[in-house]
């Protein structure tokens, strides 16, 4: 009887190292045939994943900040009220009687962060920190702090805040390009700000939640006015949830190949796709969030499409084969350099370019200045230029040089120009964009009071639409009081100046 016992708990012992090596852990092992065999492929797992909560735990904390922003008061008696409104609008509406008063009203958020310097540096995403007033830190033993921004970085959506606190633990940040798809993937942070609360001898503990790395290199999709590079994410179906982001994400030796950014849900509840920001591209902003300096990034001034099949016989590259520009942007980089509508851009310095990510990465980490060559097929012949490379924010054209023969003068306290390519370019917009783009808001203005911000994009004044230029300028002319703007974020009321 006990020889058949022996060879039944080998027997399921080879299957758990199959099951394992898998990723796949469904049940567990009574705990009388646990005992008989110490090493068994479970327990040093689960032992593993116990070494690496006590080694990173206490690098982990949980962030809460607290912003202060002044509304209108709510006020009946609209003027702007319409019976066929919906009920949401008529709501929005009423904020914005004349001569509402204003309060102030405070917004509170939640994220998490990783020591990643004994000194008290703390790595967390931007939009953690964004805009905040206040921001404390709290500790898995327990210890609550305020924390400084130190540098933040929208783009990358990164940040490092400073906190005065002694005896830290730092974690240690591993190489992401080793990541592998199917790679163990352990998440740290505080979902939901759920912290604990602790005990006499264990402080109030990060969530821990494994799964496996579902892919790598993935990216997000831009979106207007949200100009952050989610490019070249690492995937996985450990449970990230609201409160996660800026937590760490660590490989099986507890190193943290990423810092936890996003979830793809419809619920915004964990639905097994998360995302981490690798730490190889942490690694080469970093020393600029921890000095406080601007991250710079590269410009090349043009705009490209993937190499679809149809593309590619018609040029007779091999799909996935470079990316096709289909706007050289006037008086920048590749302009100066003589690149062309209609060029297929095949090697940036000596990386091939595959795809338009491919491109973007490579520009972006490129310090502005510096010459690169770049390699062109043109008229089914190559051709090599050289391009200097500007930088996206001080050398990408401002709003005067917009190429629009028109720029508004200032009404209510906003500069609007018509939509053009650089226009396009910068602020990230789809290209068979119509209307007008605001360029300039004066803070003390109506148009700034009421929210409007560069960048915005009005589609209507009025509920008359807004298509063009021309269009823009009929619609204010000589209007008085209150006037009803549509932008692509929504409607918004510019009251007339006092």
């Amino acid at each position: 009887m006990q020889g058949s016992l022996v060879r039944i708990s080998q027997c399921l012992a080879m299957v758990l190292s199959l099951l394992v090596a898998q990723g796949s852990l469904c049940f567990s092992i009574p705990s009388a045939l646990a005992t008989e065999n110490e090493t068994s492929p479970a327990l040093e797992l689960q032992n593993g994943f116990n070494r690496i909560a006590e080694k990173v735990g206490p690098a982990v904390v949980s962030i809460s900040t607290e912003q202060v922003e002044k509304v209108r008061e709510y006020y009946r008696g609209n003027p702007h009220y319409r019976p066929d409104r919906e009920q949401f609008f008529e709501e929005f509406f009423r904020q914005y009687e004349e001569g509402a008063p204003t309060r102030e009203q405070k917004r509170f958020g939640l994220g998490s962060g990783v020591v990643i310097d004994e000194s008290g540096l703390i790595l967390t995403n931007e939009h953690v920190i964004a805009n905040a007033d206040k921001i404390m830190v709290t500790f898995s033993d327990g210890r609550e702090v305020e924390g400084v921004v130190q540098g933040k970085d929208k783009r990358s959506d990164l940040a490092v805040i400073k906190v005065d606190v002694e005896g830290l633990t730092a974690a240690q940040l591993g190489n992401s390009d080793l990541v592998r798809t199917g790679h163990w993937a352990i998440a740290l942070g505080n979902p939901f700000g759920i912290v604990g609360s602790g005990t006499e001898n264990v402080g109030p503990e990060p969530t821990l939640t494994v799964g496996v790395v579902s892919a790598t290199n993935r990216s997000l999709p831009r979106t207007p006015h949200m100009n952050r590079d989610f490019t070249g994410l690492i995937q996985t179906d450990a449970a990230i949830n609201p409160g996660n982001s800026g937590g760490p994400l660590l490989n099986i030796k507890g190193e943290v190949i990423g810092i936890n950014v996003a979830i793809f849900s419809s619920s915004r509840g964990y639905e097994g796709i998360g995302f981490a920001i690798p730490t190889n591209k942490v690694q080469r902003l970093l020393e600029n969030l921890k000095e406080g300096r601007t991250v710079s990034y590269g410009w090349l001034g043009v705009q490209v499409q993937p190499m679809t099949q149809n593309l590619a016989d018609h040029f007779k590259v091999e799909p996935h084969q470079g990316v096709l520009v289909y706007t050289v942007l006037p008086k920048g980089p590749a302009d100066e350099a003589k690149m062309r509508s209609g060029d297929v851009l095949m090697r940036y310095n000596d990386t091939p370019i595959r795809s338009v990510n491919d491109l973007i990465q490579a520009v972006s980490f490129t310090q502005p200045g510096e010459g690169v060559t770049v390699l062109v097929l043109r008229d089914g012949k190559e051709k090599k230029l050289t391009v200097r490379i500007g930088d996206s924010e001080s050398q990408m054209p401002e709003a005067e040089e917009l190429n629009s023969p028109k720029v508004s003068e200032s009404w209510r306290g906003m500069h609007v120009a018509g939509i053009s390519p650089v226009a396009i370019e910068k602020f990230n917009l789809p290209f068979d964009t119509s209307g007008v783009i605001v360029i300039k808001v004066d803070a003390d203005s109506p148009a700034g009071e009421a929210g409007l911000r560069a960048g915005d994009r009005i589609v209507e004044i009025n509920e008359q639409s807004v298509k063009s230029f021309d269009d823009y300028e009929k619609r204010v002319r000589g209007v008085k009081g209150d006037v009803l703007v549509k932008t692509t974020r929504g409607y918004l009321v510019i009251q007339s100046e006092k």
